[in-house]
């Protein structure tokens, strides 16, 4: 018989990807005000590497990163996507999305992003959401799938994501030393 092991928390990170400043900052508000504090933000990206978003959302679109202070379960990801697709329908304009949000976590082994669409290489949650590793994290650095968007894979979001590994890693510690 095996012993069942509970995962550590994790570390919940959310991508956006928008054209305006304001309703960018409107939604951390409102996700501040859900999940607390941030303690990561990245510099503005541009979103350049694919034109999929702009007829819904405009050109000269952004990205930037968030992670939030408070440590996670595994297991709440699922709620955590259907929040932020009710928030992106709650800011709706003229049917259109303002910003598109990605919420999945870090931990020290990977990079998971949540989805409401099924692929061969995602795995179901529940309530219509599924789950993939997007990056793994091996021998000091993050390293892409085959998977892997295109953006994912650049030098800027993995430097991104190890700087909230780091804060995770941080977290971790202390709560062991407790």
């Amino acid at each position: 018989m095996l012993d069942i092991q509970i995962p550590k928390p994790v570390k919940f990170i959310s991508g956006f990807i928008y054209s305006e400043e304001k309703i960018f900052n409107k939604t951390i508000r409102l996700m501040t005000k859900k999940f607390g504090r941030i303690d990561f933000q990245s510099k503005i990206i541009p979103f350049d590497f694919t034109d999929y978003y702009e007829k819904e959302m405009g050109q000269n679109l952004k990205r930037r990163f968030v992670s939030f202070e408070r440590l996670q379960k595994p297991d709440n990801f699922a709620s955590i996507k259907i929040f932020c697709n009710k928030l992106e329908k709650k800011l709706l304009k003229k049917r259109s999305r303002l910003i598109n949000i990605d919420p999945g976590y870090i931990n020290e082994a990977k990079l998971v992003l949540t989805t409401t669409k099924d692929y061969s290489h995602r795995i179901y949650l529940k309530k219509g959401i599924f789950a993939e590793v997007t990056l793994k994290y091996m021998n000091g650095n993050f390293i892409h799938l085959d998977t892997t968007f295109p953006d994912y894979r650049t030098k800027t979001y993995k430097e991104a994501f190890m700087q909230v590994r780091n804060i995770y890693r941080n977290q971790i510690k202390q709560q062991a030393s407790l």
